[in-house]
């Protein structure tokens, strides 16, 4: 078998889960409950986000909450304080992409 097969977990509760970590990217599974929140964290790497469903409520730097629908993409460089939350009426589910990964994880 030449391609490597990765899965993520399929839950209607709270998960963050790194799907692959290597030395080319992080990918990550993440799927948020109505009204759960990520920690507020500084961004470590350059950062893309899709909404695969729901709607991702996020704010950036000291900006005012924005609100993105399934399908939409975003790019958040490094360095960048986040505050994204699940404030839809239906569960969160986002793919996480850091590239290229952080260094010091």
């Amino acid at each position: 078998m030449i391609e490597k097969v990765y899965e993520w977990s399929k839950s209607d509760g709270k998960v963050i889960e790194g799907v692959i970590r290597d030395e080319n990217l992080h990918y990550m599974h993440m799927s948020l409950p109505v009204n759960e929140v990520l920690p507020v964290h500084t961004t470590n790497a350059n950062v893309y986000m899709t909404v695969v469903t729901g709607q991702l409520s996020i704010a950036l730097a000291d900006g005012a909450p924005t609100n993105y629908p399934a399908g939409t993409v975003l790019k958040i460089p490094q360095g960048i304080v986040m505050d994204a939350r699940n404030s839809g009426t239906e569960k969160l589910e986002l793919v996480v992409v850091k590239a290229p990964p952080p260094k010091n994880q």
